[in-house]
């Protein structure tokens, strides 16, 4: 674990988009046996967007970040770096990122894809407050953007029901009195599980080819069973110890902001940390696993309720493929 010193770095504006088609968990059932009871109970899941033919990650990235800029009163232009989180780009190369400084005419900054499975939202946003924090760039623009659709096998029914596509964007910049601040941050792997998520096919592992195709190798698979495991024993533990690293109680925390996976892994590590379940955010119900952007969806709405208060301290933490974890302190 580490802290942030150097320059205190803020969240100076938050924006999401999600793509206007839903998919209900009824429509899934006329898909592979399933059901809406079956759904909601094993993840808490009722709906997810879908994004329409021909609409990209970069597309959805892109208006996310829009919002972003305005409500942080940033332009384009003072933009030093663009960050995009992501486990379903366009393409392999080129990455989101750069397609969405030049949509932008981000003219100044650079631009570069962070992949760290789910985590990516917390590996993006510990990379960024650490350049502004060190003096290397002023503003920074971090997005998690996802299509995950495109990459899911609809017939396999244990992953098609928790994925959705969306994107959600803040920009970070050097904090002035009173904006908040970004306190430590916390990234972990364990390599040894990284047979639990994974998408096998079509890079330098198993190259495309009616192999790869007929054996289902472009699709993403989960040890569903594994991961609930592993999140279970290792999160709670994780997280009481990255709290009091700063001398802070877990009851002290004003929000739990957790990826959007699950809603009895949220509401299991909740109980384990004692916490109130008002100090939650919960939006899965509503957009699914929307993995690397699944925190930023979160901040955006939770900013947008006008809930958050000057002070208020809050845990960002997420894990995913890898298998990566990872948490972030702030104080507002």
């Amino acid at each position: 674990m580490g802290q942030f010193h150097g320059r205190d770095v803020a969240i100076l504006g938050t924006g999401m988009y999600v793509p206007e088609k839903t998919l209900t968990n009824d429509d899934l059932s006329k898909i592979v046996d399933t059901s809406d009871e079956w759904i909601q109970e094993r993840s808490g899941i009722r709906e997810r967007h879908i994004a329409s033919e021909g609409e990209l990650t970069s597309d959805l990235a892109y208006k996310a970040s829009l919002a972003a800029l305005e409500k942080s009163g940033v332009s384009p232009s003072e933009l030093d770096m663009v960050i995009v989180a992501t486990n379903s780009p366009d393409t392999v190369f080129p990455g989101v990122a750069p397609k969405v400084q030049g949509k932008l005419n981000a003219s100044r900054a650079g631009a570069f894809d962070l992949q760290s499975g789910c985590t990516g939202c917390v590996y993006a946003l510990t990379v960024a407050a650490t350049g502004i924090s060190c003096g290397l760039w002023d503003k920074v623009l971090v997005v998690g953007a996802e299509v995950l659709s495109r990459i899911i096998n609809w017939q396999d029914r244990n992953t098609c029901v928790l994925f959705g596509d969306g994107a959600g964007a803040v920009v970070l910049g050097s904090a002035h009195a009173g904006q908040g601040r970004f306190i430590s941050s916390d990234l972990r792997s364990d390599g040894t599980k990284s047979d639990l998520i994974i998408f096998p096919g079509g890079v330098v592992e198993n190259p495309a080819s009616e192999k790869t195709l007929k054996e289902g190798l472009h699709y993403v698979h989960m040890k569903g069973n594994e991961v609930f495991k592993f999140v279970n024993q290792v999160i709670p533990t994780f997280l009481k110890e990255f709290v009091r690293a700063e001398n802070i109680q877990p009851a002290e925390i004003d929000w739990w902001l957790f990826h959007q996976a699950n809603l009895r892994i949220v509401d299991g590590v909740m109980k384990r940390l004692d916490a109130e379940p008002e100090k939650t955010w919960i939006n899965l119900d509503r957009y699914g696993n929307t993995s690397a952007a699944s925190i930023f969806l979160v901040l955006a709405e939770l900013f947008e309720s006008g809930q958050v208060k000057k002070g208020h301290k809050m845990v960002l933490t997420s894990f995913g493929a890898g298998m990566t974890y990872g948490s972030i302190l702030y104080e507002m």
